[in-house]
């Protein structure tokens, strides 16, 4: 089953609860939330206190993408505000292993990010504690990108890995999804597909999550 999560990045902030009413009656799968800290990104977000609020809005899963350095400072806030899945770059932290178990351990999915340019291996010893892999698509730090196409040899690559593990681990995809590469990209292996301006920017967004929605039944 493929799954649609738009990013709340893209919506109109002021309008903040609407965007997210809209998204889940839509027919959002979840809820995605980046958070940026300034330095491990060039670009900066709110912190928990946007989770929260977007908690009292939705029952829909809120995905928080923790685009910050030491991300293990950052789960205990963003469990506690809400989050239902936490992801972490393995570019950020010396300890992935240990960092997933954290998430983990307090009864959250526990993902873990990478960049364009950092190589699938990475992840190799930590396998045993991912719960979905989040395949970056653009260099992360600004919403409104275009999609960076060999990332779609990664997630194909990162499909067959998974596959020949024996391991049931989602492939979620952030950056560029848009109507007319959404089928490309979930043929190649993506499970969850995270689409920000392609929604937000639509003149009509529950349109636009609905038409995503269509392809994804369509594949899944």
């Amino acid at each position: 089953m493929v799954l649609i999560a738009p990013s709340i990045l893209s919506a109109d902030f002021s309008r903040l609860g609407e965007a997210v009413r809209l998204a889940e009656t839509a027919g959002a799968d979840l809820i995605h939330v980046d958070i940026m800290d300034g330095h491990f990104v060039p670009n900066l977000t709110l912190g928990p206190q946007l989770v929260a609020a977007i908690r009292r809005e939705t029952r829909l899963p809120i995905d928080v993408h923790l685009m910050v350095e030491n991300p293990r400072a950052f789960v205990p806030l963003f469990h506690e505000a809400g989050a239902d899945w936490i992801s972490l770059h393995v570019e950020a932290t010396a300890h992935l292993h240990k960092d997933l178990t954290l998430i983990r351990s307090l009864g959250r999915k526990a993902g873990v990010a990478l960049n364009p340019a950092t190589p699938l291996e990475t992840l190799s010893e930590a396998l045993d504690v991912i719960d979905y892999v989040l395949i970056m698509s653009v260099n992360p730090g600004w919403g409104g990108q275009s999609f960076i196409p060999s990332c779609r040899a990664k997630i194909s690559k990162l499909r067959d890995w998974i596959r020949a593990a024996g391991r049931v681990i989602p492939i979620e995809v952030d950056g560029g999804i848009k109507l007319d590469n959404a089928e490309d990209v979930i043929r190649d292996g993506c499970e969850i597909v995270v689409a920000g301006s392609a929604v937000f920017d639509a003149p009509d967004p529950a349109a636009a999550i609905r038409a995503l929605k269509d392809i994804a039944r369509k594949l899944s």
